[in-house]
């Protein structure tokens, strides 16, 4: 059995494998909300391509950055779970033991690029 550097261990459930049994717990009780007819389109890692303006320093380039139209990808953000809640909307849920800064980064720059709050699962 491994276990990951923040002393997670991976689960499988379903033929599926998840990071940590916690994940593995959420997965399991998506699951039944899911039977029960409170959520759907359950996905799992849902990704997110995140994107920044860029430029070379050429004042054309500068014009089009600050109007939004010239972006660079500059990484990608992968949460745990996504959801249709019929009461909520769209949840993006990311289950943490231990949250770490490029996360908390990663998960406001969904928020401004995207308008989505990842809900924190502990």
């Amino acid at each position: 059995m491994t276990i990951s550097k923040y002393r997670a261990v991976p689960t499988v459930v379903d033929n599926i494998r998840f990071a940590s049994k916690a994940e593995a717990r959420r997965y399991g009780e998506l699951l039944l909300l899911q039977k029960a007819g409170r959520i759907e389109d359950l996905t799992l890692q849902p990704s997110f391509p995140l994107h920044a303006a860029s430029t070379s320093g050429q004042l054309g380039q500068a014009i089009q950055a600050t109007a939004g139209t010239l972006k660079t990808l500059v990484g990608h953000y992968r949460g745990d779970f996504s959801y249709l809640d019929y009461k909520r909307g769209r949840v993006v849920e990311d289950v943490k033991g231990m949250d770490t800064p490029m996360s908390r980064w990663k998960r406001k720059h969904v928020a401004i690029q995207y308008g989505i709050t990842v809900e924190i699962i502990r």
